[in-house]
């Protein structure tokens, strides 16, 4: 299958790479010309180019540009394709880009791969990265049928593990397991650095082990992707913030009254429920 990806980046280096050894002809797309010779010298792409029109006989294009270069890629994309190309997304919203790119190409699917570090560019790709990890697909009523079971194939092609919901439910789901996350992630870091003492701040910085390093990952992580994240999923972002501040309320007040008891049932309750997130059944 030829296959098409706009976009060599974390995601779509790593895609063109795992493509590749599946046996797939891959074509890629890069504003700069030295993205496409360094993934073309990787080994994530058979031909790339600056040039959209490279893509005119893909059967599938994934777009892996940022959350904000989407919709545009695609209305650039459009007069390039044939009505049977399908086109496909990995943005980490789908609600704004399905309701802005299905009107102008049916055959759309929204989709997002729940796999990422925190490098980013052509350098960090690396294979297996979707191995074992969420994809979601988010199809409409009207999307095609047959789209959407080409996306789910290449996707299993890839080891990962295939969901379907609707846009809206993803963009509620990922504002708790991921855009939250990331959000009171980099909460931690402003609050640590808000410490007076320099001198303790220092000490802090060196004692810091896996426990602050876990916790802090994502929130280290691409800014441009943790602001779009917000800027894209607002309302359900916020919606998870003002659960989140009531939950962090409860736990201060526990602490404050001295209520050793109260506090450890609801550690308790977080240590006997944390699992369900970590090993969710595989669809």
């Amino acid at each position: 299958m030829k296959i098409g990806i706009v976009g060599l980046g974390l995601i779509g280096g790593s895609l063109g790479l795992d493509l590749r050894r599946l046996g797939h002809q891959v074509l890629g797309v890069s504003r700069q010309a030295q993205t496409c010779e360094l993934a073309i010298a990787r080994g994530a792409v058979d031909q790339a180019s600056p040039n959209l029109a490279i893509l005119g006989e893909a059967e599938v294009i994934f777009i892996c540009t940022p959350l904000d270069a989407i919709q545009p890629t695609a209305e650039q994309l459009l007069p390039h394709l044939s009505p049977a190309t399908i086109l496909t997304d990995v943005g980490s919203v789908k609600t704004p880009v399905v309701e802005a790119i299905a009107p102008l190409w049916p055959n759309f699917v929204g989709g997002h791969p729940m796999a990422g570090t925190s490098e980013a560019g052509i350098a960090a790709a690396q294979p297996n990265l979707f191995a074992q990890k969420p994809y979601v697909l988010t199809p409409r009523e009207k999307t095609p049928v047959k789209g959407v079971q080409t996306v789910a194939a290449i996707a299993r092609s890839l080891s990962a593990q295939v969901y379907y919901c609707s846009p809206e439910a993803h963009d509620r789901a990922v504002s708790w397991v991921s855009h939250l996350p990331a959000i009171t992630s980099a909460s931690l870091i402003a609050a640590c650095l808000s410490e007076p003492d320099a001198a303790v701040l220092e000490l802090a910085q060196k004692l810091a082990s896996s426990g602050f390093r876990d916790t802090s990952r994502v929130g280290g992580g691409n800014p441009q992707l943790g602001r779009m994240m917000a800027q894209y999923n607002r309302e359900e972002l916020l919606r998870s913030l003002q659960y989140y501040r009531q939950s962090l309320d409860q736990l201060i007040t526990h602490i404050e009254q001295e209520d050793w008891t109260a506090l450890e049932q609801q550690l308790q309750r977080n240590h006997q429920t944390r699992t369900k997130f970590l090993n969710p059944s595989a669809g």
